[in-house]
């Protein structure tokens, strides 16, 4: 068992901002005039690291502005209706915003429930909803979801629904899901995708994705953060989503992934991490990626001239089974594995997912139920709020270049509200 696992050291976040990304984020407050239904897609992989936190401002003035002299719809369960607000239905505009967690099935199922009650204990004006594009079931009852909500506004001629999120978190793909179970009889596909980041780069035409009642909805260009912070958690971050393919290919060494990856799955099962399958039996858990490597491309036989293992080619093989089958694995670890009581060890990590972990010493694992993750849940968003709001004031949620352009529009702005006295000074002599 280890009991000591070094952080890896990571490269500065690369900057992938494109200008479709800055183009439809300017757009934002404009679409929401006309939205009803705001899908939020995220990665169950990372809850927490997939919150793009620069729509924030816009939708939270969206909400304000939809519920006017109305009282908020707070829903009690997640997944169902939200309260029937007082008020007559011309005086109650749609105004829904459900957050989407796509690749259910590669997460642990004992900590969905846990973490949805968490969420809605911490976020309580948003539903949040669980889905793996590859279970139909999931898919019809968001569709469902959809449809309720527009017949809970029979006043409405149609329901429209924006979906928005990180690059490829699987936006196009669900809508592609949703009008095959929707609209009836066979359905084209509407949209592209692609397993790499950036394919969709422009608002999509509305997609009709119910008859009765009628519901619409538009694809938009996943939007990834302009800057993802300094120093370990900047690094950590952009690591994180470089993982999930949520980064363009290429701005990261697949050793440095792999260096990650390694310590993620050794922290999250320190005596039996599921890379152990790859390895030739009886092998122990690993702490340097390098020796990790070797011993895999040994295993895989993938050697340069003079037999000397190719790490390289092992990494890619690596993050491409994790990707593929490794989050699988992971997903099938129990919620407390049977070593911690065996061993006798006074605490143990657990986790769930890549941004949620915590400790649980002796005293409650004899009562580690649904109650006590959902605890250990809140206090890990909890923990990420105050992270957020501490780089959002010491201004290491922004980049020097971002500091440099704001600190011109400044002077900027300054000059013309000079310029702008000396004229009206003018006119008044």
């Amino acid at each position: 068992m280890l009991t000591h696992i070094p952080f890896p050291p990571l490269p500065a976040p690369p900057s992938w901002f494109p200008g479709h990304m800055l183009q439809f984020q300017r757009m934002l407050p404009t679409l929401l005039n006309k939205t009803d239904v705001v899908l939020e897609l995220r990665d169950a992989r990372l809850p927490l690291t997939s919150i793009n936190r620069n729509f924030e401002g816009a939708l939270q003035k969206w909400r304000r502005e939809r519920s006017k002299g109305i009282a908020p719809s707070t829903p009690s369960t997640v997944g169902a209706n939200a309260t029937a607000p007082d008020a007559s239905p011309i005086a109650a505009p749609a105004c829904e915003r459900i957050v989407v967690f796509s690749k259910r099935d590669l997460v642990p199922e004992w900590g969905i429930k846990p973490f949805q009650r968490a969420m809605t204990a911490k976020y309580p004006d948003q539903r949040v909803f669980f889905a793996s594009w590859n279970r139909a079931r999931d898919i019809k009852a968001l569709n469902e979801l959809l449809v309720n909500v527009a017949r809970e506004h029979p006043h409405r001629p149609e329901l429209n629904v924006l979906v928005v999120g990180m690059p490829n978190v699987g936006k196009s793909t669900l809508l592609n899901a949703l009008r095959s179970i929707g609209i009836a009889g066979p359905t084209a596909k509407a949209l592209r995708t692609s397993a790499q980041p950036g394919m969709t780069r422009v608002l999509s035409t509305r997609l009709k994705l119910s008859v009765d009642p009628l519901v619409y909805a538009y694809d938009s260009p996943g939007v990834m953060l302009p800057f993802l912070g300094r120093g370990d958690k900047g690094a950590e971050r952009g690591v994180k989503l470089a993982l999930i393919a949520g980064i363009k290919e290429g701005l990261y060494d697949t050793e440095t992934l792999a260096s990650y990856l390694l310590y993620r799955m050794n922290v999250l099962d320190p005596v039996s991490p599921a890379y152990l399958r790859l390895l030739p039996p009886n092998t122990p858990p690993l702490l340097y990626v390098q020796d990790f490597l070797e011993l895999l491309a040994q295993r895989l036989c993938m050697l340069k001239r003079g037999g000397i293992p190719d790490t390289s080619r092992a990494a890619v093989r690596f993050i491409k089974w994790w990707r593929e089958e490794g989050g699988l694995a992971s997903a099938a670890a129990p919620a407390l594995p049977d070593y911690a009581s065996e061993l006798g060890l006074q605490s143990c990590r657990r986790g769930w997912g890549f941004d949620l972990e915590w400790a649980v010493d002796a005293a409650e694992s004899g009562r580690y139920d649904e109650a006590l993750i959902q605890a250990k849940m809140e206090e890990c968003i909890d923990r990420f709020e105050e992270a957020a709001e501490e780089e959002e004031r010491d201004g290491s949620a922004i980049s020097s270049t971002q500091e440099k352009k704001r600190a011109k529009e400044m002077q900027r702005t300054r000059q013309q509200a000079r310029t702008r006295a000396r004229l009206a000074a003018k006119k008044g002599r």
